[in-house]
């Protein structure tokens, strides 16, 4: 059952806006009667002409909506300037109601455009149906296409328009939840390398769980690849990397390494390079990111740490391929460990809390219990300096100077960390992000 319906006036000719009146009556009333039991949510979008007297303007009337009781309520005009304005208004609407199936009535015309911005604004949470709008004129009505119009594909040219159009509406929003704000660790030389771990402020992110500096999208998520291309950049001209240069782990829960200018895996957890403005990036919403820097031979890593890739060694696994690549001594790599969830608040099942018991019983709390408490920032300690790496060449939580700490829990800071944890599976997620100055 569609939850809301949006309805694109956007672009009618400027000939045929006297008959919407009757059209969108028509299809108002269509709406009403083939609605059960509750009436859905409507958008009506038009566009905003330059020189409207006051802001919101609409350029076509609304009909009375006295014999539309049940969706009285429910109607709303969308004006702006353009297309990508007036469509991500209305997805934020329908993120406020949490509505995913939409019906849009358009123009044949506008079918191939309109799929263009909904495939850059909207993932695959939502389920989109279109059926074609006709403008009703002396009871007769008017099919606004072209012959062959419907199905054709858009000339590049026009995509390119639209995305630019939608990525300039993007810059154009303001920042919220604050500044945007990058944690940094004073074991790393600044002076050879650029680093730091991102915070949830200073994106454009809007849904409470994602909001609003999210810099990962998926299908099962409601923020768009724009969007968090958008806060990318954003984050990259602040800190001062190149986004274009920009590499971030493919996360797989395991310790395989990519080693930068070989062969790329279809998924790995770690990445190293020796090149110069190259960045790396480990994302993290509970499990660690951690990055690697050696200031001797100058190369650097970043790895994807959950309680799967810890028990596998990620992070001793990252740290080997910079020995191997690069020459590195093991003594020189200076490892932090960013904001993750913390052994306050981290638990997983019995059996696999065994495996952590095994590294070292201090990484686990109420061992007995079903839900034992894991601590998995010490494992990952532990597995370090197994591995040869310096005590005092690894920062986390076990930092005497809480001045200098950056390995916060990412559970218990809901105001500047994202948590899967807590948050449930429309979750957001910042980064650790390292890359060797120029």
């Amino acid at each position: 059952m569609m939850e809301a319906v949006l309805i694109d006036l956007f672009s009618l000719p400027a000939n045929l806006q006297n008959n919407i009146r009757g059209s969108l009556c028509n299809t108002l009333e269509t709406i009403e009667k083939c609605s059960s039991i509750r009436a859905p949510f409507v958008y009506v979008m038009c566009c905003q002409r330059q020189g409207s007297e006051r802001k919101g303007e609409q350029e076509f009337s609304l009909p009375a909506l006295g014999g539309f009781q049940s969706l009285e309520r429910r109607l709303e005009v969308v004006c702006a300037p353009t297309t990508a304005a007036a469509l991500y208004t209305i997805k934020q609407r329908l993120d406020e109601k949490d509505l995913s199936i939409i019906k849009v009535i358009l123009p044949t015309l506008r079918k191939d455009s309109m799929k263009l911005y909904i495939d850059y604004l909207f993932t695959g949470v939502y389920q989109f149906e279109f059926e074609d709008f006709q403008v009703v004129s002396d009871c007769e009505s008017i099919q606004i296409s072209e012959p062959q119009g419907e199905g054709q594909t858009l000339p590049p040219q026009d995509m390119r328009l639209i995305r630019s159009e939608i990525e300039m509406h993007l810059e154009s929003l303001p920042s919220l939840k604050g500044e945007l704000t990058i944690l940094r660790s004073s074991l790393i030389p600044d002076d050879i390398f650029l680093h730091g771990f991102t915070t949830r402020t200073g994106g454009i992110s809007y849904i409470p769980t994602l909001s609003s500096c999210n810099l990962f999208s998926s299908s099962k998520r409601r923020d768009p690849q724009v969007v968090v291309k958008e806060n990318l950049r954003r984050l990259a001209k602040a800190a001062g990397f190149n986004p274009e240069s920009f590499h971030r782990v493919k996360v797989d829960h395991a310790n395989a390494v990519c080693i930068m200018g070989k062969t790329e895996p279809d998924n790995y957890d770690g990445i190293v390079t020796d090149q110069k403005g190259v960045t790396l990036a480990a994302p993290g919403a509970d499990c660690i990111p951690v990055l690697f820097a050696d200031p001797v031979r100058k190369a650097c890593g970043a790895a994807h740490s959950g309680w799967k890739g810890t028990l596998l060694g990620v992070s001793m696994a990252t740290v080997n391929a910079m020995v191997s690549e690069y020459g590195c001594n093991v003594k020189d790599i200076l490892v932090v460990l960013g904001p993750s969830v913390g052994p306050c608040c981290y638990k997983l099942p019995h059996e696999s809390a065994k495996e952590f018991h095994k590294i070292d019983p201090k990484c686990v709390r109420q061992l007995d219990s079903a839900s034992p408490y894991i601590d998995i920032r010490r494992a990952t300690r532990i597995l370090l300096e197994r591995g040869g790496v310096l005590p005092e060449n690894i920062q986390d939580d076990s930092i005497t100077d809480q001045n200098q700490n950056i390995t916060f829990c990412t559970a218990c800071h809901p105001d500047k960390f994202y948590s899967h944890f807590r948050d449930g599976t429309n979750f957001g997620t910042q980064i650790g992000f390292i890359s060797i100055r120029d």
